[in-house]
């Protein structure tokens, strides 16, 4: 069996049609199976984040925000920073409102429809080589 990662999105435009609770049931129900599960809450609401205990997300000390300004200023990103891990088996990127602005800033990053897929392939290189 390959051990490549799999990316699944959920995704909708509208609100309320149940996008975070089906991330969150089907990253620990991966997880159960014993499945290496990261889940990204790519919403400046931070539903994902509070939905997985966390109920301060303005509070946190790193978020997606962060990490995807650290991709578009070509920073580097330490093993785990950023990285929540919960009590379900599940790891998570943890949003806040900061979110929110970042897409100012990627208005003029480069390649800027590929920021989060940078931080994913740093993720995975990282993992791999911890």
């Amino acid at each position: 069996m390959s051990n490549k990662a799999v990316i699944t999105a959920v995704t909708n435009q509208k609100g309320g049609t149940g996008k975070t609770t089906t991330c969150e049931n089907l990253g620990v129900g991966l997880a159960m199976a014993g499945k290496k599960v990261l889940l990204v809450d790519t919403d400046p609401q931070a539903s994902l984040t509070v939905a997985l205990g966390h109920n301060r997300p303005d509070d946190l000390p790193v978020t997606l925000s962060d990490l995807m300004a650290k991709v578009i200023q070509d920073q580097p990103i330490a093993p785990g920073e950023g990285i929540l891990h919960h009590p379900e088996g599940v790891d998570l990127v943890p949003a806040n409102i900061a979110l929110a602005g970042t897409e100012v800033s990627l208005v003029t990053a480069m390649s800027r429809e590929t920021i989060l897929k940078q931080y994913l392939d740093r993720y995975t290189l990282l993992t791999i080589l911890s």
